[in-house]
């Protein structure tokens, strides 16, 4: 399901060069593993210190805003931060890219069925299973193991930690964070913005943007 397949391998930047970055990085090369679907011409940093350094073979080109000097390379957004939740979407929107300038990844080791839907900038990860009629929006991050069930609705730049697992028909809202190992129960929401703890066992709607954490999960701040 990643773009690229079935053609010459098309150029690609990742933005960052945090831990969600190599991550993608990798992703990449299991997917050209397969059938060669990407050039990773660089990786992007608003960090300066990054610039010129090389991060498994792939060099820090220069600050994110240097997509703009690649118009034909499509764009990953892999930055993620439980202390801002809506840093990706940010990004994204500062860069003001069109839809079609990003690519969508997901590992070849992912379960994704034709009812599922992903929207332009979205990774998923090894072992992630979306098992029907699961809709994610742009720019969502999956990290590894993740299960979402039939009828979830993910809006933009939801983030899910390695193995959290959504039972059916829950809205996560824009920008949400949800923890490695976090259960959300069936038919409930997360509201925007809002960070679910690692570990958290949600059984109550989740307002926008408080935390929340612990078995059941309750309000932190």
């Amino acid at each position: 399901m990643s773009e690229g397949n079935g053609r010459a391998p098309r150029p690609l930047l990742l933005l960052g060069t945090g831990g969600f970055a190599r991550e993608t990085l990798e992703l990449v090369r299991a997917v050209n593993a397969v059938a060669p679907a990407w050039n990773v011409i660089g990786m992007l940093d608003d960090d300066p210190a990054t610039h010129g350094r090389d991060v498994h073979g792939v060099k820090v080109l220069g600050p994110c805003a240097a997509v703009h000097d690649h118009p034909d390379a499509l764009v990953a957004a892999c930055v993620a931060s439980p202390d801002d939740p809506m840093r990706r979407l940010g990004l994204v929107t500062r860069l003001d890219l069109p839809a079609e300038r990003y690519a969508t990844l997901v590992h070849p080791a992912a379960v994704v069925p034709a009812s599922a839907s992903i929207g332009p900038g979205s990774v998923v990860h090894a072992a992630t299973v979306l098992t029907a009629d699961v809709e994610l929006g742009a720019h969502v991050a999956i990290m590894p193991a993740v299960v979402l069930t039939h009828d979830d609705v993910v809006r933009d730049g939801v983030t899910f930690g390695a193995r959290a697992s959504v039972a059916g028909s829950v809205t996560i809202e824009r920008g949400a964070y949800i923890g490695a190992g976090a259960l959300v129960r069936e038919k409930l929401a997360v509201g925007a913005g809002a960070v679910v703890g690692m570990g958290a066992v949600v059984t109550r709607p989740v307002p926008s943007g408080e935390v929340w954490a612990g078995v059941p999960a309750g309000r932190l701040r």
